[in-house]
């Protein structure tokens, strides 16, 4: 029997981890680019906005109004960075950090269900080799 290919059977992982998170984003009030950001500034908190949109894969055109909304709800704040007047760093707040790991904790608990169909060392060895793929 032949198997599908790899982008049929990411895709359907990937649309099925989707319609997880959204319920679970969307209770913490963010969306999926918004817990992006969030994500990627707990890792590297003074990153400039072109560097963020970059490192997302996002259109650095459409990042201004995500990050707007984000600073709006005291996520994030934007400063002008010091070795460049023309470009801002971009950093989580207190309160930032703190919607992220609740909306991670949430997350976490739907991928240890959709990965409970999996042994131990099943698991494992997925989220050994997966970073690996990714890069």
């Amino acid at each position: 029997m032949e198997r599908d290919d790899l982008g049929a059977l990411f895709g359907r992982v990937v649309r099925r981890l989707i319609a997880a998170e959204r319920p679970l984003l969307e209770a913490h009030g963010l969306t999926m680019w918004e817990y992006s950001v969030l994500t990627h500034l707990a890792k590297q908190p003074t990153e400039t906005q072109q560097a963020l949109a970059a490192a997302i894969g996002y259109d650095k055109s459409r990042l201004i109004p995500l990050l707007d909304g984000l600073a709006g709800q005291g996520l994030l704040v934007r400063e002008p960075d010091p070795a460049n007047r023309r470009a801002h760093a971009v950093r989580l707040t207190p309160d930032g950090l703190a919607r992220l790991e609740a909306a991670r904790a949430d997350i976490r608990a739907m991928e240890e269900e959709l990965l409970s169909v999996l042994s131990a060392a099943e698991q494992r060895h997925l989220l050994a080799v997966l970073p690996r793929l990714a890069d």
